[in-house]
This record gives structure tokens, C-alpha cells and sequence, in this order.
């Protein structure tokens, strides 16, 4: 039998590891928000033997709720991750190169940077900036060194803001992530991606907004890094999680620029 497949029956349990989706939850000013509501109710349409269905229309940003950044998704003075060419991979209105269906899917290790657990406080202050040695904090405390094809998931607990839209995004009080220091250390260590519990990823100054994103420039352009944003980080902290198998499946947009995603922590049962 496949050992994987051994490891999986022996018992395996799942910690979700994004936020639901809802019509008016939070979404950074950038993007389109997310918005479902029933297309076909029960009773609107009745089979013969009694049976009705129903189902709805969702609109949505790529960018909305837990989703992962595909290379397209961030240019630098016209160039793309690799050096290619923004306007011309553009056009179309799809993107030719660096579009979301080639964010890999990926099942690996995830290791949990909990910087607000090093920190002693449930959530850490507005605008604050995790820098290099916050997240070699972190990593000390998680016990493991960061290395190549794992993904660093960064804890804020700004994810325990989440039902306060105005109080999560922050426009007035900035957001706490990462700098640009943390993002190059991260780089370094040959992460595939990194993610954190806030809408942009990375510190944002109070009423700043989401004019000037450098970790974004850091990651996605300069070192093929993919970010995931909107995570929910609270549970698997309260669990003690620190190391664990990390799944996650992009949907397969082509020429997107990234992708709603249910990421996943696996643990032994």
C-alpha cells in the first residue's frame, strides 16, 4: 500500500486554516467583494415527483476572502516575475504568463509563525512590523528550520478582528505583517509561499491604505514567492500547532491573477 495513503487511513485530522465566505465581509478597497445570493429558491420550479432544487450566483474578486497571489498578480516598473514584459502578458484580458492556473497546487510542509504567541499578546498591535528577527522568534519557538518548498504561515491574531470589517481592514489604525526585511528573510529560505491572518499580508501605516505594497514587490516579483492573505490562524495556534502537512488547491483560473483557496493544516488523529 502507498505509505501516504497508510499514513492518511491510520487517521488524519484537518484544521481549517482560512475564513468563510459572506456577502459584506472584508475586502481590501482594491478588489471587487464577494456577494452570493440565491439564483433559484425551492418552489420556484417543482418536478413531476416533488423533487425541487435550488442555487445560486456568485460574484467575487480573485482577491477576496483566504486566496493565494499569482505571479501576474504584482508588476514592478512593467515587469513581471522573470522579467516578462506586464502590457504585452496582459493583453487580452487575460494574463499569458504567471496566471492562476499555474499556482501549483501543494501539499508540503507548513510551519506556523505564531510572532503575536512570541509576543505573549492575543493580537499584535495595529501598523506594527514583523520584521527578520520576529519571524527567526518565531521560528526558535516553533522548534523547526524553515527550508526549502515549505510554506511560513504568520500569525498576527488580527484574524480575531474578522467580524469587525472596518476594525480588520484598518484604514485609520494600519494593519500589522511583514516588512521588507522579513520578506527577504523568508525569500531566503527557499519558501514556496507564505501566508498571514490579514488582508494584505504585510504592514500597512495608518490611513495608508494599499497604495504602496513593497513585500508584494519582494515576494511575488523579485522572488516567485506566492502570498495567501485572509487567513485564519486562531485555531490552529489555540492547538498548539507549530509544524504540519500544509494542502492547498488553487482553482484553475486561467489567465487570473490568483484564487480563492481552503487551506488546510493535517495532523495526525
Amino acid at each position: 500500500m502507498d505509505p501516504l495513503l497508510q499514513a492518511v487511513q491510520a487517521g488524519v485530522r484537518l484544521v481549517d486554516l482560512g475564513q468563510p465566505l459572506f456577502t459584506g465581509m472584508p475586502c481590501s478597497p482594491n478588489h471587487p467583494g464577494f456577494r452570493m445570493t440565491l439564483n433559484r429558491r425551492h418552489g420556484d420550479a417543482v418536478r413531476p415527483d416533488g423533487g425541487s432544487a435550488a442555487n445560486e450566483i456568485i460574484v467575487t474578486g480573485g482577491h477576496v476572502g483566504t486566496h493565494i497571489d499569482a505571479l501576474a498578480h504584482v508588476s514592478q516598473n512593467g515587469l513581471l516575475h522573470g522579467g516578462v514584459d506586464a502590457d504585452e502578458a496582459q493583453r487580452g484580458g487575460t494574463f499569458s504568463t504567471g496566471g492562476a492556473e499555474h499556482t501549483p497546487a501543494m501539499l508540503t510542509r507548513g510551519v506556523l509563525l505564531d510572532v503575536a504567541g512570541v509576543r505573549g499578546v492575543p493580537t499584535l498591535p495595529a501598523a506594527e512590523g514583523v520584521g527578520a528577527a520576529d519571524l527567526a522568534a518565531a521560528e526558535e519557538r516553533a522548534g523547526v528550520r524553515i527550508g526549502a518548498g515549505d510554506v511560513a504561515l504568520v500569525r498576527t491574531g488580527w484574524a480575531r478582528l474578522f467580524d469587525d470589517a472596518a476594525a480588520y481592514l484598518g484604514h485609520d489604525t494600519g494593519v500589522p505583517g511583514v516588512s521588507e526585511d522579513g520578506a527577504h528573510w523568508l525569500a531566503e529560505r527557499g519558501v514556496i509561499a507564505t501566508g498571514a491572518d490579514t488582508t494584505a499580508y504585510e504592514r500597512v501605516a495608518p490611513g495608508a491604505g494599499h497604495r504602496v505594497l513593497p513585500v508584494h514587490r519582494v515576494l511575488l516579483v523579485e522572488h516567485g514567492v506566492h502570498i495567501i492573505e485572509h487567513l485564519n490562524l486562531e485555531e490552529a495556534a489555540s492547538d498548539g500547532l507549530t509544524v504540519f502537512t500544509f494542502v492547498l488547491a488553487p482553482l484553475r483560473i486561467v489567465g487570473g491573477t490568483g484564487s480563492p483557496v481552503r487551506p488546510l493544516a493535517a495532523v495526525a488523529a
